[in-house]
């Protein structure tokens, strides 16, 4: 399949980040670029641009499906209703096509509108960060696998010729492997924001901030990738210095609840996960942590 791949024609819907960075990768690979949808004609063209090729639609078209391939890179709560514009406007021009959505959480089910118009329906979500206007790699990710048996042969192969890993994930358990993601990696965003915060309140310069928490934070992530979570895991909690963790908890209160409230939250998650007796921290805490414990 992954030779007949390359010369296949693929349809993007959803010029985002995610759209733009797989299209970019499909191009460099062979693929042909059909229909490129956005929000607007213009930000359909500046997409075009990015991605090298395609012909730009400010809304989805029957275009669309004159395609092998329809790939949805649209928000969540806005993809079902897409779906079912697509499936009026092209009808019959579905059928026999494959329809893959990016979405971490939802599956196949979303494409259902064009299903009953015998297309193929699946979703390929790569496990990777889209921010900005760099266009990411892919070799080595996770390539989240969801659908019928004929878009999940082509899902898996398209990530393998991304360089990714493809891993198929049941339908019920998407929202929960979309969760690990945001928890590991999302999480990061709103704590080393604080933590940035937090030096700049005692005097740092912003710069200085990042000067001092992002060499912490890849050695931390070197030793979580050598050694694992658990053997890598330092700081007073680690050794059990309660009282290191009750006067961060007291320093905290001329901030705002928000930072009280995380600092407990992430203490007792870690005694739920890294402690080998979880029982016992979680009660030790329970007598640091005071009212910040209350989330």
């Amino acid at each position: 399949m992954l030779s007949r791949c390359m010369a296949r024609t693929v349809s993007i819907v959803g010029a985002g980040r995610v759209g733009i960075s797989l299209g970019t990768h499909l191009r460099k690979l062979g693929w042909r670029i059909g229909a490129v949808v956005a929000r607007s004609e213009s930000t359909a063209r500046a997409a075009v641009r990015r991605i090298g090729a395609g012909k730009p639609f400010d809304r989805p078209a029957a275009d669309v499906c004159a395609a092998d391939l329809i790939l949805f890179a649209t928000p969540d709560d806005v993809l079902p209703a897409i779906a079912s514009e697509l499936a009026r406007k092209a009808g019959a021009g579905c059928k026999g096509k494959i329809v893959l959505h990016t979405s971490a959480t939802l599956d196949r089910s979303a494409l259902a509108p064009l299903a009953r118009l015998g297309a193929s329906t699946g979703s390929l979500h790569p496990m990777q960060a889209f921010g900005g206007k760099v266009v990411p790699k892919l070799k080595g990710v996770i390539f989240g696998i969801e659908g019928d048996a004929r878009a999940r042969r082509l899902a898996q192969s398209i990530a393998k010729s991304l360089g990714g890993i493809p891993v198929v994930i049941e339908t019920a358990d998407k929202p929960a492997y979309h969760a690990a993601a945001v928890m590991a990696g999302g999480s990061i965003y709103p704590v080393l924001e604080a933590g940035l915060q937090l030096l700049i309140s005692v005097g740092f310069t912003r710069q200085r901030a990042s000067q001092t928490l992002l060499p912490l934070l890849r050695q931390i992530f070197d030793n979580i990738e050598r050694i694992g979570p658990r053997a890598a895991w330092t700081g007073p909690l680690s050794r059990g210095d309660y009282a290191v963790v009750a006067k961060h908890m007291d320093a905290l209160r001329r901030y705002p609840p928000e930072f009280r409230k995380s600092y407990a939250a992430l203490a007792q998650l870690a005694a739920q996960v890294l402690s080998r007796d979880p029982a016992a921290m979680k009660q030790q805490l329970g007598r640091v942590l005071g009212d910040g414990s209350k989330v």
